[in-house]
């Protein structure tokens, strides 16, 4: 069978796209993802049906590709986990539901890619939604994606802690941090429902499955595209050990910022002289394939506790209650970002002084860093993954912007609201945040990712020499090829990426149906 399209990826875009294309029944669709089916929330396990409380650890399950990746010349390689199962990173993830800022996108729109504009995108990001707190004309509420954000009365004492000392220190209150001009503090907004991170395969996929047009394949690791000349006709997957192929008039890779970089570089796609050197043959040389590797760099910075308290983390999740902010002197407005942890003040069966989980944490992401690195493919063999390059803090600014951040935590810590909660500050040391140098030294050698890779097969016109697609997704100087995932962004919004790739889902979907 040839089918219209092939979808490699079911995750946070590769569902609503599979959902989304055979809602027309003319159309067939073929759906690939390498990890494992629960084709309904019943069948789900523990470590991706619920967000928080007594679980299983998802880092600890067989649902996640495991990734090393170098931070900066003074860090150990930092682990970068993401989603391999049906619902892919949606359905490990922290299901924190933040949108971009209005310029974001407007940037976007500014370099080439009119189509993604705020007030473009805005109707997808309504559309995918169903908001429990605010029906206006900012939000959707018929979406199949469920959100909320936690109320005063299920915080915990250190998320009001520090929502008392940011209001005392005169950042805006924030009750609504999805609004396009929002910045302050105040409850985050969550795809969740009970407990239960609502990802894409809930939403999107399993109200679709009846379809007869639309065929779900899991366990399938795509191996390369498959081409006649200039046009992808297929791919060359293994499943339970044997090696089929398909072929559709469309291939969309959706496996996220490594894995379709890592698909489209085993295929030929990509920088000719690196993939000559492995003894790939280039089908298109497109010199911007990984060279455009972007993320929000994270910082824990912890706390012992005075006293063992409830946390009700059985009813709050991380990141609760959250500040946005502009660092001093940038131009960049809401590039900071800190999140109230909900760690436990003592881990089970542990007391406090023998558990390094103890005590109050927050954590501190930079949200547009000015770093960017580099993702390279490093083998022929599909199984080695390619080598990732964070190149965190190279830019002069983004150390100056953390150096402040981190000394806002410490002063955020001083108010009064947290005297009956903290102890000491564990790291790091009142001498090192004396001292610039010192305070650059820990955050290079602390430094680790807040998992939103992004820009690996940058989005843009064909007169830019990173771009590897045109705004629709389509590839260039290929045909029947197309990326919808987080690896197209041109840059990381000021955001977690989750909604944003959702929202792009619909929009390329739509540009699908209209012809594009």
């Amino acid at each position: 069978m040839k089918y219209d399209h092939i979808i490699v990826g079911a995750g946070s875009a590769g569902n609503i796209l599979a959902s989304r294309l055979s809602e027309d029944p003319n159309r067939s669709v073929l759906l690939l993802e390498a990890g494992a089916d629960f084709p309904d929330l019943q069948q789900l396990p523990g470590e991706l049906k619920y967000l928080y409380g007594d679980r299983p650890d998802v880092y600890e399950s067989e649902h996640l590709w495991n990734y090393e990746a170098r931070a900066t010349d003074e860090a150990l390689p930092i682990l970068i986990p993401r989603g391999k199962v049906i619902g892919g990173s949606s359905a490990v993830n922290g299901a924190q539901f933040l949108r971009g800022v209005r310029e974001d996108y407007d940037l976007w729109a500014e370099w080439g890619n009119d189509e993604w504009s705020f007030e473009k995108i805005l109707p997808y990001f309504k559309k995918n939604e169903s908001d429990r707190d605010f029906q206006d004309e900012y939000h959707g509420t018929d979406g199949p994606i469920h959100c909320r954000r936690f109320t005063p009365d299920e915080w915990g004492p250190q998320q009001q802690a520090f929502y008392d000392a940011c209001i005392d220190a005169g950042f805006p209150d924030c009750p609504d941090h999805n609004r396009p001009d929002s910045t302050g503090v105040g409850p985050l907004t969550f795809n969740i429902v009970d407990r239960v991170r609502w990802n894409t395969a809930l939403g999107y996929l399993d109200p679709a499955r009846h379809r007869m047009n639309l065929t779900i394949k899991p366990n399938c690791l795509v191996h390369g595209v498959i081409f006649d000349g200039n046009r992808a006709t297929g791919l060359l997957l293994v499943s339970g050990g044997e090696r089929f192929t398909v072929y559709g008039e469309e291939v969309i890779l959706s496996a996220g910022a490594i894995g379709t970089p890592h698909i489209l570089g085993l295929s030929g796609v990509g920088p000719g002289d690196q993939l000559a050197q492995l003894g790939i043959s280039v089908v298109q040389d497109l010199p911007g394939l990984g060279r455009n590797l972007r993320d929000h760099p994270s910082i824990d910075i912890n706390w012992s506790s005075k006293q063992v308290f409830p946390l009700k983390e059985e009813r709050v999740a991380a990141g609760a209650i959250t500040l946005r902010y502009t660092a001093s002197g940038s131009p960049y407005k809401n590039d900071m970002i800190i999140y109230m942890n909900n760690r436990l003040a003592e881990a089970p069966g542990r007391s406090l002084d023998e558990s390094k989980d103890a005590g109050i944490s927050v954590y501190l992401c930079m949200y547009l860093a000015l770093s960017s690195g580099e993702l390279r493919i490093q083998s022929t063999d599909p199984s080695q993954p390619p080598s990732l390059d964070y190149n965190y803090l190279h830019d002069p600014l983004d150390r100056s912007r953390y150096r402040e951040g981190i000394r806002l935590c410490a002063d955020l810590f001083k108010h009064a609201a947290f005297n009956d909660l903290v102890e000491d500050r564990l790291a790091p040391s009142d001498d090192i945040l004396a001292s610039d140098e010192a305070l650059d030294l820990w955050v290079k050698q602390q430094v680790r990712t807040a998992h939103h890779i992004c820009g690996t097969a940058k989005m843009g016109p064909s007169s830019d020499p990173l771009a590897v697609v045109d705004q629709y997704g389509k590839v260039y100087g290929i045909e029947g090829l197309r990326v919808v995932d987080a690896s197209i962004m041109p840059h990381c919004v000021r955001a977690n990426l989750n909604a944003t790739v959702m929202a792009m889902a619909e929009g390329v979907a739509d540009f699908i149906k209209q012809g594009h």
